[in-house]
């Protein structure tokens, strides 16, 4: 346990900070189910709309490792305000947006402090508590994302429809305020490291295991987005079920990925390898029965839950990097979001690759279960070279 003040409340802290995650959450999922209504309303076509939520990933992308390695040595508190200050007016222009172009420019700023905001907040919740129970402090902090599939993306699909798809930016965009204001209010106060420097921060960047890390995290979450990017499409298609399915369906998935995200970060605390390794396999499993269990709605289900459930890779994957960065914490912990994007791109695009070759949607599952196994296979390599060498020291919480 760190020496925070006696004033400091561990579970107002981390209740701030899953508010931010729920805000992102929403934002990150409920743009691809808001798609149709923008699209229709700026006098685009689908694929072009499509180009927005890209944008909001290259914002993920290009913002975590800028934003970390320069702001390393800002006061926690202080820059975890400005990153949601900045999300919040990133999600108000993009509902204020006059044009398509605007649009993008909107979503690419809206991304931009995604990444940070995670990193920094998990090594928060981590410096809250005693070591054995870093993991499960973490994914209480990214339950607010994992709940954001449950309530937050359909709450603003529902408010698209009735309201238009600009009042599912505000909605966000009011979400980022009242984090700001939680985190002002409960968030501990530090002084920040004067040690830190972006070529410290950047000395992430020389570590093996930190790019083994990641890659598995890049590869192996790409199997989860190739199913779930089309799983709408395959229900009306394949499973021949109405329209109004769908968010059930994607419900279903959000309460496996909560689940999924809470078990791991236990399992973790205990023993981190051993979890990684068995969330990759339930994963490559659940995902290469998907195609035998798409048919019919009750088993599509129960299969949904079940690949939701292999969301839960992310916490403990987070922990490593904490543990094998060194002194470039920020900079580590905020890379696992380039690389959870990098995944949301990789999945969908093979997904759509062999859907366009003529193997069906159902074929989204084997691409999904081959990804899973590829993230294991770089897992399974950082394991060894690891085993060859002294034991890492894990880093130690601040």
């Amino acid at each position: 346990m760190t020496g925070h003040s006696k004033n400091v409340h561990p579970a107002m802290v981390l209740f701030a900070l899953a508010v931010g995650a729920f805000a992102i959450g929403t934002t990150e999922f409920a743009s691809m189910s808001l798609l149709p209504f923008f699209a229709r309303d700026l006098g685009i076509d689908a694929p072009t709309a499509g180009h927005a939520i890209s944008a909001y990933a290259l914002g993920v992308v290009a913002g975590a490792p800028v934003i970390a390695a320069f702001a390393a040595r800002l006061p926690r508190r202080n820059l975890l305000i400005g990153l949601m200050a900045m999300f919040a007016l990133g999600n108000a222009l993009s509902a204020l947006s006059p044009t398509y172009h605007w649009l993008l420019l909107f979503r690419f700023l809206s991304g931009l402090p995604h990444g940070a905001y995670f990193g920094v907040a998990a090594l928060v919740a981590a410096s809250l508590v005693p070591m054995e129970k870093r993991t499960l402090a973490i994914a209480k902090v990214m339950s607010g994302l994992t709940v954001a599939t449950v309530i937050g993306v359909p709450a603003a699909n529902w408010m698209g429809q009735a309201l238009g798809w600009r009042s599912g930016f505000f909605v966000v965009a009011a979400l980022a305020v009242a984090t700001v204001t939680l985190v002002a209010i409960y968030a501990p106060r530090d002084a920040g490291d004067p040690r830190a420097s972006p070529m410290r921060e950047l000395s992430a960047l020389g570590k093996s295991q930190v790019w083994l890390t990641l890659l598995t995290g890049a590869i192996g979450f790409g199997g989860l987005f190739a199913v779930y990017t089309y799983v709408a499409s395959t229900m009306i298609e394949v499973t021949h079920v109405p329209e109004t399915y769908v968010p059930v369906v994607l419900i279903i998935f959000g309460v496996g990925m909560t689940l999924g995200n809470l078990v791991a970060a236990w399992l973790a605390d205990r023993n981190q390898s051993r979890t990684v390794i068995g969330v990759l396999l339930w994963s490559a499993a659940s995902l290469a029965l998907f195609p035998f269990m798409a048919g019919n709605v009750w088993t599509l289900g129960l299969i949904v839950f079940m690949i939701g459930i292999g969301g839960g890779l992310g916490t403990p994957l987070q922990a490593r990097l904490m543990d094998v960065a060194g002194d470039a914490q920020t900079l580590a912990a905020a890379l696992h979001h380039s690389a959870f994007n990098v995944a949301n791109a990789i999945g969908p695009w093979l997904g759509g690759l062999s859907i366009a070759a003529g193997y069906g949607l159902v074929s989204t599952g084997w691409i999904g279960s081959a990804l899973a196994l590829g993230g294991l296979a770089v897992f399974l390599v950082a394991i060894a070279l690891e085993e060859r060498r002294p034991a890492l020291a894990p880093a130690p919480a601040e």
